[in-house]
């Protein structure tokens, strides 16, 4: 049994010296010849104009995050719509069980959107809290 486990170990090995081995040739035997043209900034083959740093919101990757389990979710559930009406063909019981977990996967992600809505998280300009409605601070007397 320590075989098998033995040929994926020899691979992973084998994997990682060809990555360190590359890298290690690559800084030997590479040309170094340094420019200030080489060190700036590659914009698309255009110079760059201003900084390279600057505050990127994070909504998008919020609703990037909510697109790729959805496209996740249309790629799994793809396959056994593809092949229900065999399912059934051959067994009916296996259809059912196929159509229930099917039904169970769309509904926890459907949850998991309600939940996403209802915590406001798919607004895209979000209501600030008002000081109103904040509590009191221990030792300050309220106005």
């Amino acid at each position: 049994m320590g075989f098998e486990f033995g040929a994926v170990a020899a691979f992973a090995v084998m994997a990682v010296a060809f990555a360190f081995g590359a890298i290690t040739l690559g800084q030997i035997a590479g040309p170094k010849l340094p420019s200030p043209q080489k060190s700036i900034i590659y914009e698309c083959g255009e110079l760059p104009i201003g900084s390279a740093w600057f505050n990127f919101n994070p909504r998008f990757y919020l609703i990037a995050l909510v697109f790729v389990i959805f496209e996740v979710e249309l790629a799994l559930t793809f396959p056994v719509v593809a092949v229900y009406k065999r399912w059934i063909a051959l067994s009916p019981t296996m259809g059912l069980v196929a159509l229930a977990e099917l039904l169970v996967f769309i509904f926890i992600l459907a949850l998991g959107l309600v939940w996403i809505w209802i915590h406001g998280d798919l607004e895209w300009v979000k209501k600030l809290a008002r000081v109103d409605d904040a509590p009191a601070q221990p030792g300050k007397k309220a106005a």
